[in-house]
């Protein structure tokens, strides 16, 4: 190795341990930065394929930077006719014979919408006056880094199950292949917006991972940190032929941009859906770490009874077919190792210490020992009081600026007892009297407020797995008896205390891959104007669109506040591992089709159910309609946005306004 290329290094790159390489300096950063036509050499290593020596290099990102409010990605809608089928998605190679995957720029751009739902009926404000910027910050979200060759995935179920698994992209889709490439393209986006704009920091919304895995963490951390990756494991196998394998060097975040982290449920279960450790005789700890491809039944196919209602403990024991893994060999990533138990011998694959599933703790203290800042990354912040794992907390990004961010886990617990799919919002007594806490001293304090969680409130149907969690058994209309934790609080005593919160501006959120903005108004309860707030969602960088998200917030002249969100596409340069992860998303959203613009219709009950169960939106009338304040973006002449731009208007409550006024007074 050139050592004189890592003259600031302070440990030594080997074979087995590509990514311990630190950040560059300053000075290197500069070099290197976005848009860069060259990549960054590191010298002739030896990647341990067959001795043979390659040059660990960067991907550069195209130098022309944009938001979606100066492009707008185009690409068919609907596909072709007489394509693949959903169940035939893991035909790679068929992708470009019927033009999946496809897309251009459009010249059109997509506006930034100016909402007013939460303020005073006839408040119009076409031409804001900024009084103040109090802050500009960008969210990522769901970069779900897979270890593609991890033995104890979903993969087969996506074509196995056509009826409940075809759809779940989550499980199998071919963007699994470049997950640290596409999140390096991405933070050089930011650096490179950073450069005209500076942001004063960045939050992760969570699912670093796909399934808490130690690998996967490192890659995540070291991505952002600007280490050398090796996104392959176990034998590594094609990391020297195949893009996806190869070790690279991440660009790094600039390391002036603040970044701060939340949990999300991928970060702490197994494929986000299943405690480790709940139940001891499932091994699924000892399942990350084996040699053997697991052999499980489908955990996507709900109760027969009760089609809202998944049993994963039930079918992990159901031996029924083994679940795969992605041939690292192969140039699309083939799958292989799967089928039916009774047709294919126990398939193996190398096992991989690195593989380990994190505990919670164990997840929360690896973002300690990163070479970004702030140290901790949001988790030093958390009062340890409250006990190991608890993973709330709040930071004041300007001391001058009365702006808290609340960083909340609303994810379910590992010990709640269900033995459902935990993708639900959820809070135990804990984190519901620390949040409780956390507001009540913002709005003492005359502190505007943002909560930045993983899951959205109010915005998901009733057992789409993704709502608030519910413990009422499908049997007897009862407390289920398996659950030994309840959630602490309903959705709707949890949007009451919002909305008396007049200081709440608004709840970050990711978890459903999706763009969606939505207004939760006081006209059921006639209270105040200010009493209203917004929610903003943020997409994957995993699914189509893979995007992420910037805001700024505004002190407006009439002293409201303004938050001005805009979707950003990585800048991804033709040619590159990030370019060809777009086009297989673009590819599975046309494919499969799973609705990126959704709104579900406001019930109080699940139909398949036929108990009741918490409200869905708790502000809107219980009337089976769909809510009014969810709008998708459009561009003429493009079939198919999931995108959102949106500039939201915030009232304030008078005292409010008299503490802005006297803090940042008009001039005239």
């Amino acid at each position: 190795m050139n050592q004189s290329v890592f003259e600031n290094e302070h440990e030594t790159l080997n074979d087995d341990d590509l990514q311990t390489v630190h950040k560059p300096n300053r000075r290197d950063f500069l070099k290197y930065s976005a848009g860069t036509a060259g990549s960054l050499c590191l010298g002739t290593l030896s990647t341990g394929c067959g001795g043979s020596s390659t040059q660990i290099t960067g991907y550069p990102i195209d130098s022309n930077v944009q938001t979606t409010e100066e492009r707008v990605l185009s690409f068919d809608w609907p596909a072709t006719p007489g394509g693949l089928t959903p169940t035939e998605l893991s035909q790679v190679s068929n992708y470009s014979k019927y033009g999946y995957g496809n897309y251009t720029y459009s010249s059109e751009k997509l506006e930034v919408v100016h909402r007013y739902e939460i303020m005073p009926n006839g408040y119009t404000n076409p031409s804001p006056v900024r009084l103040e910027k109090f802050a500009k910050f960008f969210t990522m979200t769901d970069i779900h880094i897979t270890d593609k060759e991890a033995p104890n995935q979903l993969i087969y179920i996506q074509q196995y199950d056509p009826i409940n698994g075809a759809s779940v992209t989550s499980i199998y889709s071919p963007v699994m292949l470049y997950t640290t490439q596409v999140l390096d393209a991405a933070v050089q986006t930011v650096n490179a917006l950073h450069a005209k704009t500076p942001f004063d920091f960045g939050i992760s919304l969570g699912d670093t991972c796909n399934s808490t895995q130690y690998n996967e963490l490192r890659w995540y951390i070291d991505v952002i940190d600007g280490k050398v990756i090796r996104p392959s494991s176990g034998d590594h196998l094609g990391a020297s032929t195949n893009d996806y394998q190869k070790p690279f060097k991440a660009a790094g975040l600039n390391p002036d941009i603040a970044w701060y982290q939340a949990l999300g449920n991928h970060d702490h279960f197994c494929i986000g859906s299943i405690p480790v450790d709940a139940d001891p005789t499932l091994q699924i700890r000892q399942a990350y770490i084996s040699n053997k491809v697991w052999c499980i039944g489908d955990v996507l196919k709900p109760n027969d009874t009760f089609p809202c209602i998944y049993d994963t403990t039930k079918s992990l024991k159901a031996a029924t077919f083994y679940t795969g893994v992605l041939d690292g060999t192969s140039a699309t990533g083939s799958i292989i190792d799967a089928g039916l138990a009774g047709a294919i011998t126990q398939p193996v694959v190398a096992a991989d210490a690195n593989r380990r599933s994190l505990l919670r703790t164990e997840w929360i203290e690896e973002f300690f020992k990163t070479s970004t800042s702030p140290v901790g990354h949001g988790f030093n912040l958390v009062d340890k009081s409250l006990g190991s794992g608890f993973a709330c907390y709040s930071f004041v990004p300007k001391s001058d600026i009365p702006l808290k961010v609340i960083v909340l886990d609303d994810t379910q617990s590992e010990n709640d007892g269900s033995h459902d799919i935990h993708g639900h919002g959820f809070l135990d007594q804990t984190r519901w009297n620390w949040l409780q806490a956390e507001l009540a001293s913002g709005q003492a304090n005359n502190q505007l407020m943002i909560i930045a969680a993983h899951v959205p409130i109010a915005v998901a149907a009733i057992g789409s797995e993704v709502e608030w969690w519910e413990t009422v058994s499908p049997l007897s209309g009862t407390k289920d008896p398996n659950a030994t934790m309840t959630n602490a609080v309903s959705l709707t005593d949890l949007v009451a205390v919002l909305q008396n919160t007049p200081n709440l501006l608004v709840w970050l959120a990711g978890h459903r891959h999706l763009n969606t903005v939505k207004a939760f108004t006081t006209s059921l309860t006639g209270g105040p104007p200010e009493n209203g707030f917004w929610q903003v969602e943020t997409s994957s960088l995993r699914d189509c669109p893979q995007q992420f998200r910037t805001f700024d917030i505004y002190l407006n002249s009439d002293y409201t506040v303004s938050i001005v969100t805009v979707n950003v596409d990585p800048a991804v340069a033709v040619g590159t591992p990030a370019e060809t992860s777009r086009k297989y998303a673009i590819a599975a959203q046309q494919i499969v089709q799973n609705n990126a613009l959704p709104n579900a219709e406001n019930v109080t009950e699940a139909e398949d159910l036929n108990i009741p169960v918490d409200t869905m939106d708790p502000t809107r009338k219980q009337d089976g309609t769909a809510d009014l304040t969810i709008k998708y973006g459009e561009v003429s002449g493009v079939p198919y946005c999931p995108s959102y731009n949106a500039e939201l208007f915030k009232q304030l409550s008078p005292a409010m306004i008299n503490v802005l006024k006297a803090q940042f007074p008009a001039t005239t």
